[in-house]
């Protein structure tokens, strides 16, 4: 999650027969026959399903979570949220939004959603009044100014990202009674369309499940759905093309209190126009002082949760939202800033498999937090690096259509594939497959030929990675490489131990995706 740790809730294992992912106990042939012109269409996605986060608290600069190799100093126990061990945080200033390195690099993504908000936006002040405000006012912890906010519309525009936010909703956003009022909200958005910016979807707040600490004493999910209830009025007349999204909630089965996920949407679901949900493994061991256990982010267990909170929070949405999509607004491999190896190759198998599972599964846009701030970023903070997930992201936003197939075929454990229609190409069909075995090589039969782009590492821990055996990094322009495929012809595809290997079948012909 973009704020302060949540405790890590189990979700029971559901049994679901589904199009994207088979096991069976070995592997029983030599090859695995794909049938690309015969795979049926299971579903489609947003065109901007592959998006990302960059945290409020970025913009305006603050505190954040420490990377876990950094030099910088340590804030005092004043300038951080109560409770949480201020050598955590590391302060930053605003991200450079006009940097052309990070704008060259977040294009290639787009076209994308780009998500400003995390908890530090829930008590974020907008300064309308031409930045001449020297400090919050009381219960507001972060001033953003309009300068800063037109950087993140110009932003947005340069790199065809659609912009999602969400509002404060601290004391001083609200009345005598406690009632929110739109005050700052109103602001945000009149100065937004001033300067030409749309806001293309809004949560009400970040992570409501989780902001009892800043809330009115006693609120509980009937205040949040009364809340809500005056946010979509506010928002009907201020952004009516504002997709409402919501409740936002990072608490899986098994939450309890006054706002526990069953307990929001009960109160407030069917006021939604999409369901928007937050998906992390577990706190990053900054927040649970555990023993870094990278070879538990590479298990079934772990890869399938998302399949399970997925489970959850779309039985929810059936029972009192029926007929909305969901939306997951943040994920990463776990919350407070993520982990060690999320820097690293192992972190790309979670997160391609998460978004095969997740498009196969219909929900509709997953954000990934961040772009560039802490372990789970994208890009390194300080010079936007490309980290081996961007990699992995753009070659999803190459190859991988809106088109979901079916694979048809039933692969071996160690094997995870997954199909849409080929970006850009009628009839074409894309495909990826992530051979998790650490010593054999698998095998895939093509009935015709094929473009290969492998991504291997020297070792899973490798903070560079290898497409078709060549490193990729930016030129001395900073530049992409071509990412060109290797031509493969028809007959047994090898797929190297502890790879991902996407496919473009161009000539496919498949009549689902013309």
């Amino acid at each position: 999650m973009a704020g302060w740790c949540t405790r890590l809730h189990l979700v029971r294992v559901v049994s679901i027969a589904a199009a994207t992912l088979h096991s069976v106990s070995a592997f029983a042939a030599s090859s695995v026959a794909l049938a690309p012109a015969a795979m049926m269409r299971v579903g489609e996605i947003d065109a901007r399903f592959q998006s990302y986060n960059i945290e409020m608290v970025e913009v305006t600069g603050g505190y954040f979570w420490r990377p876990y190799r950094d030099g910088r100093k340590r804030p005092s126990s004043t300038a951080t949220p109560a409770g949480i061990d201020p050598s955590m945080f590391a302060y930053r200033s605003p991200i450079d939004l006009s940097n052309p390195r990070l704008r060259k690099l977040a294009a290639a993504l787009g076209p994308a959603y780009l998500r400003v908000s995390g908890t530090w936006a829930n008590a974020t002040y907008f300064d309308d009044a031409s930045n001449r405000a020297a400090s919050p006012p009381k219960t507001f912890n972060g001033l953003l100014t309009r300068e800063q906010w037109k950087g993140v519309i110009d932003f947005a525009r340069t790199v065809d990202a659609k912009l999602v936010t969400s509002f404060a909703t601290v004391a001083g956003a609200r009345d005598a009674s406690g009632a929110w009022t739109p005050t700052q909200a109103d602001k945000l958005i009149a100065f937004t369309h001033t300067i030409g910016g749309t806001i293309a979807a809004a949560e009400f707040m970040n992570e409501p499940d989780l902001a009892a600490g800043s809330m009115p004493p006693g609120y509980d999910a009937a205040s949040f759905a009364r809340d809500i209830a005056a946010f979509r009025s506010f928002l009907t007349r201020a952004s009516p093309q504002t997709i409402l999204l919501g409740p936002g909630i990072v608490s899986g089965e098994g939450a309890d209190g006054a706002m526990g996920a069953d307990k929001l949407l009960a109160a407030s679901g069917s006021m939604f126009d999409a369901i928007s949900y937050h998906h992390y493994g577990a706190p990053s061991q900054r927040c649970t002082k555990v023993a870094a256990r990278g070879d538990a982010a590479f298990s079934d267990d772990w890869l399938s949760g998302a399949e399970r909170a997925e489970t959850y929070h779309a039985g929810l949405r059936d029972k009192y939202a029926p007929g909305r999509v969901l939306w997951i607004t943040e994920t990463a491999d776990a919350s407070c800033g993520g982990n060690p190896w999320d820097v690293t190759f192992l972190d790309s198998f979670r997160y391609l498999d998460l978004l095969g599972r997740m498009a196969q599964r219909g929900v509709q846009v997953v954000m990934h937090n961040t772009l560039a701030a802490s372990d789970y970023g994208l890009l390194d903070e300080h010079d936007f690096t490309p980290r081996p997930n961007y990699w992995a992201a753009l070659l999803w936003r190459r190859l991988m259509g809106a088109t979901v197939l079916d694979p048809g075929v039933l692969p071996a454990p160690q094997l995870h594939l997954y199909a849409h229609c080929l970006r850009g190409r009628q009839g074409g069909v894309a495909l990826f497959a992530i051979n998790k075995d650490r010593t054999r090589v698998l095998s895939l039969g093509l009935p015709a030929r094929a473009s290969r782009y492998t991504l291997t590492a020297a070792n899973l821990t490798d903070t560079r990675v290898r497409l078709n055996g060549r490193d990729l990094k930016l030129d001395a322009r900073d530049d992409l490489p071509s990412l060109q495929g290797e031509p493969v012809a028809a007959g047994q595809l090898d797929l190297p131990p502890v790879s991902i290997t996407f496919l473009a079948v161009a000539d496919a012909a498949n009549p689902a995706c013309r």
